[in-house]
Order: C-alpha cells, then structure tokens, then sequence
C-alpha cells in the first residue's frame, strides 16, 4: 500500500508542477501589464525574461540537485523541492514588483527539480523494458495537469491576476505534507554514488554522460526537440490573444484541452504505439507529427482550427517518453539521478534561448513597423529545430548500425 501511495505522490508532484504553470500562464500577460503598465508585445518580451531566468537556475542546478538525488536520496530532494516551490509561488502572488517576480523565477528555477528527480524515482522503480511506458505515466501527469492547471487558473483569473499563484503554493504544500508521511527512499546503500564535485556542475555532468556511446547525438536531438517545444508555453498565451482575441478564460480551456489529449497519448496511447513500433520508430512517427503540427498552427486563420488540431500535436508526444526510455537504458542505476539531472540541463539550456527566441519572433512580427504580420513565425521556426532534430537522430540509427 505505501508503495502505491509512494507512486501516486510522484505522480501529483508532476500533476502540482504542470498545474502550478497552467494556472499561472493565463494570468501571466495581464500580471505583467499591471506591473509594467506595457502593451501586449512588450509584455511577451518580459514573459520571455522571466521563462530565461527560470531556465538559467535550472541549468545552474540541475545536474547538482540530480547528483545529490543520487546521494543523499530521492525522498528530501522531493520534499525540499516542492516547499521551496509553494514559497515560490507566494512571493509571486504577493510581489507589487517585476523585480521580485523576477526573483521569483529565479527560487523557482532552483527548486524545480522534482520533475527531473520525479523521472528518476519512476526509473529506480522501473524494469528495463517498462521504463518507457513508465515515463508515459509521468508525462500523463503533467498532462491531467494542464487539464486542471489552465482550467482552475482562467476561472481563477475572474478573482484577479494573484489568485492562481495563491492556489497554486497551497497545492505545492499539500503534496510536500503527503509525501512526508508516504513516500520512502529508493536509492539504498548498495545504490548510493559517491558525490564527484567534478560531474555536480551541468559541464561536468553533461561531459561525463555524453561520453557514451551514442549518448551525444540524443542530447543534441533533446536539445533541439525542446527549442521546438516550448513555443507552446511560451508564445500560446500571446498568439491565442493576438490572432483570436481570445480572453483568459479562453487560453485556460485550450491549454486544458491540450493537457486531455497529453494525458490520454502518454497514459495509455503510447502503450499501444511502443509494442507496435518500438521505441526508434516511436520517435521518428513522434517527430513527424510535430513538425505537421507546428506548421498547421502556424498558418491556422480561425479558433476552431486550433482544436481541430490538437490531436495531431498531441498525438507527437509519445516521442518524448519513448527517447528517454532509450537514454535511461543507457546509464546504470546509480546513475540515473546525473541522467535526469542532464536531461533537465539540457532542457533548460533550451528553456533559457527558447523563450527569447520565440518571444521575440512574435514581437517582431506583430509590431506594427514589422515587415510582414505573422504571429505564427515562432512555430514556423518550431518546424526548423524539430526537422534538424529529426535529421540528428536518423544519422544516429546510421551512425551505430
């Protein structure tokens, strides 16, 4: 029974961390506005600092908190993680500063390994073979939590731009005190690795993982799928209110709509897919959909189209878990931790140029001086990174055959 318990309070933190970003991401362009006191493309740019900051701490201590996940233990870095998140989330709730919500950011980005360290938990407990599905169930959660997330955040949003934040830390601290009494500690003795100061630093982690054999290819490919992927956070808020004039509550049920189809493909889809593909082809079926998907939102002209298309964007998500099926393969079990902490390096290395990026582009090309007006130009790049992701890992599969 504690076991179970054990699992369902993994599978909450995932479900709190993407409820926690869902809630907060209808409110975010109107809670900078009201700092700022800035129109809607300036506000993206500022949306796009804050998304950086987050990324730089999670690149800074990612493979850190990953190490010492290996160490000292899933069970505090968990706890520790998600106190430090609720106090995150009220600094930001409370904050009458972009300074301080930029601090904010910063805390949070610190504290944000227990989705990393939640991956490795699931792999301690995981067989060989069922590592993939496994790590379907964690992207599962983070789907039914952007069901929920955008959901409670758009009607949330109707008592002012705060109360999602407030919402968000009393979840963060709920599930910190339910895993206090459930969960116990995975990495025994027999799996503890020494702490090598050498690989706790994202360079010394990332060189000393990369140096298997085809390793490093999979992190460029994870590197670049990520870049893709965040145009949906980053830019969704902006494009639905640009091209749709979509209100918050709007983005909420959108969003909400994304995270169903996210959870019903990594709960219970993908394991229909993996048996009939395997994990290689998963990956590249994956990929292709994506690149559909971004280039349909791209020059999508009305509000049904975007959920007419989310199927197919959905649908893309089986490749994610099934790539880190085959990467966990790779390490040994005392070692799994340094992946995950990787892994969120890497995707923070991502999260830190993405967010710019994208926001960017979108402000460039909705300013009234731009050349032509194309909101959708950050997932027409979104369509770049992921076929040069798609061409990295086919030179892989040739590369080891």
């Amino acid at each position: 029974m504690k076991s179970k318990l054990a699992v369902i309070f993994i599978l909450m933190t995932v479900v709190i961390d993407s409820i926690g970003i869902g809630l907060i991401m209808p409110v975010t362009p109107d809670l900078i506005r009201e700092l700022l006191d800035a129109d809607l493309s300036d506000a993206a740019l500022w949306g796009g600092a804050l998304s950086a900051s987050f990324a730089v701490m999670q690149f800074l201590f990612g493979a850190t908190i990953g190490g010492m996940s290996d160490r000292f233990g899933r069970r505090p870095v968990l706890l520790v993680s998600l106190f430090v998140v609720g106090v995150d989330y009220v600094i930001m709730g409370l904050t009458q500063s972009i300074w301080i919500m930029l601090l904010g950011r910063v805390i949070g980005g610190v504290a944000s390994a227990t989705h990393s360290t939640a991956n490795a938990y699931m792999a301690d407990i995981s067989a060989p073979d069922k590592k993939a599905a496994n790590f379907g169930m964690i992207g599962a959660a983070f789907g039914v939590g952007f069901v929920l997330g955008p959901m409670l955040g758009g009607l949330l949003s109707e008592f002012g731009s705060r109360m999602p934040f407030y919402a968000a830390a009393v979840l963060a601290f709920s599930n910190c005190i339910f895993g206090f009494f459930v969960l116990p500690e995975t990495v025994t003795k027999d799996k503890q690795r020494a702490l090598d100061f050498r690989r706790l630093n994202p360079f010394g982690a990332l060189k000393h993982v990369g140096k298997l054999p085809n390793m490093g290819p999979l992190l460029a490919m994870f590197f670049f799928h990520q870049l893709a992927f965040f145009v949906y956070p980053s830019t969704w808020t902006y494009f639905t209110l640009e091209k749709f004039s979509w209100s918050a509550r709007e983005v909420g049920f959108s969003l909400a709509a994304f995270g169903v189809g996210v959870a019903v493909v990594q709960g219970g889809v993908i394991r229909l897919v993996l048996p009939r593909l395997g994990e290689t082809k998963t990956v590249i079926f994956g990929f292709g959909l994506g690149v559909i998907a971004f280039s349909a939102f791209a020059f999508s002209t009305q509000g049904w189209m975007i959920y007419a298309l989310l199927p197919i964007a959905t649908l893309a998500m089986v490749a994610q878990p099934a790539l880190q099926g085959i990467m966990s393969k790779m390490v040994s079990d005392d070692a799994q931790g340094e992946l995950q902490g990787v892994l969120s390096s890497v995707g923070a290395i991502a999260t830190i140029i993405s967010p710019l990026m994208m926001t960017g582009l979108f402000s460039y090309f909705t300013r009234a001086t731009a050349p032509i007006y194309a909101p959708g130009a950050p997932f027409l790049f979104a369509v770049i990174l992921d076929l040069i992701a798609l061409s990295v890992f086919i030179w892989a599969l040739r590369r080891s055959a």
